[in-house]
């Protein structure tokens, strides 16, 4: 099959009629099916356009879409209300929750030796494909996997399997990878298709999970000129090629290269989406590379209540803070809880700024000793958003009272960098 629809450019602006369009295509090409899953993202991935493409399906087949299993990896499951939000009319009975501590099926295990060589030799161990038992037990003959394609801190660039094997994965499976991403360097990943855990993931693909009839829908996403959001790209396809488009398209779109480091970044996190530091340290990942030594990221947060969605996760992170990859290693080595958790670890370094430059969070519902026992400055968040209004800022360099300071109004959108700390 491999490419099934693909349509998308820089300048390309896909309406809700053309998404229909190519998705009914598609599935035209596919021919009949008698019992369908879709795997779209969570909430937090809300402006990844997959929630009007699953309802969308949900209207192509009828009765025969029969389960959604939405890829939560270790985030919190989705209200009613954001199910509401994100997916509209589509009946709630059929919205499955995905436990990544159980019900699972492995399918097979990355061999240690194949890990070490792509990792060049930083890390050794099995990797294992793990999904979830509905994916393997469900009888379906077709499995949408939908979402968008977009910089991300652990795989370069987010999707295609990885909303398989970490969206729908296990505690061992998403750990490892997790680690392995940050181990290598969230520099040397960020906005590159290939990369160890890609490799690592593209060998599940072909040697564990050829059974499954998994069909990719990828969106590609951005901000016009005038602040809306637009679909620049859609790809629908059965194997790597239509991810390997789509990134192409994503880094044209949502990447924006700096011809000079940033001192002050501020970073605006939307309370619907943004409730951890375990999400809204996006603001950190996805401007790491852009923010000057001695530099300041500002993170205005009035959603975040916490460090860690998962319980376990968020005392890890209390625990050992965020200190920077040596800290973080060692304490991997000394502590057994935090060996146990390497998504934590791993989460632990990305979060850092390495010592380059302060992170000063700005939370709703955080206290002062709670932020500074992380290893963030404070800052009041009233106080900060009257210095930093963010319906008065445009993304991109403003200035505030005489201050130069670069604002960006979703983090979960781009990747920011100076030139002299990426090359393509």
């Amino acid at each position: 099959m491999s490419v099934l629809f693909s349509a998308g450019s820089a300048a390309t602006e896909l309406s809700a009629e053309d998404l229909r369009r190519g998705l009914y295509q598609a599935l035209d090409e596919l021919g009949p099916r008698r019992k369908v899953l879709a795997i779209p993202p969570d909430f937090t991935r809300f402006h990844s356009f997959a929630g009007p493409l699953t309802r969308m399906a949900w209207e192509y087949y009828g009765e025969r879409f029969t389960d959604v299993l939405p890829a939560l990896g270790t985030h919190t499951p989705m209200t009613p209300a954001q199910i509401s939000r994100m997916f509209c009319d589509m009946p709630a009975s059929l919205f499955r929750v995905h436990d990544w501590r159980s019900g699972l099926v492995t399918l097979g295990e990355v061999p240690a030796e194949f890990v070490r060589e792509v990792s060049e030799g930083l890390v050794e161990f099995q990797w294992p494909a793990q999904v979830d038992r509905l994916l393997v037990e469900g009888g379906f003959d077709l499995i949408l996997s939908i979402g968008q394609v977009v910089p991300h801190e652990v795989i370069g660039m987010a999707n295609h399997s990885k909303n398989i094997f970490v969206g729908t994965g296990g505690v061992e499976g998403i750990n490892k990878s997790h680690y392995l991403g940050a181990v290598y360097g969230m520099e040397r990943i960020m906005g590159r298709a290939d990369n160890p855990v890609r490799a690592v993931l593209d060998y599940a693909c072909r040697h564990f999970a050829s059974q499954l009839p998994i069909v990719y829908v990828q969106t590609v996403v951005a901000r016009t000129a005038e602040g809306r959001l637009a679909v620049r790209g859609l790809y629908i396809g059965d194997d790597r090629e239509c991810f390997d488009r789509a990134a192409d398209l994503s880094l044209k779109v949502n990447f924006e290269l700096l011809d000079r480091p940033i001192k002050k970044a501020v970073v605006w996190l939307d309370p619907d989406e943004f409730k951890s530091t375990w999400l809204g340290n996006k603001a950190v990942y996805r401007t790491r590379m852009a923010i000057a030594d001695g530099g300041e990221l500002v993170v205005l947060a009035p959603g975040v209540r916490e460090f860690g969605e998962d319980a376990e996760i968020d005392q890890l992170i209390r625990r050992y803070g965020y200190r920077g990859t040596p800290a973080t290693l060692e304490a991997v080595r000394r502590n057994p809880d935090l060996a146990a958790n390497l998504s934590a670890a791993a989460h632990l370094i990305h979060g850092s700024s390495e010592g380059r430059f302060t992170i000063t969070y700005c939370p709703g519902h955080l206290t002062r000793e709670e932020v500074e026992g992380v290893g963030f400055r404070y800052a009041p968040l009233e106080q900060m958003l009257r210095r930093y209004d963010p319906a008065r800022l445009a993304d991109g360099f403003n200035t505030v009272d005489g201050e130069e300071i670069f604002f960006i109004s979703n983090p979960a959108l781009g990747l920011w960098a100076h030139r002299e700390r990426f090359s393509v």
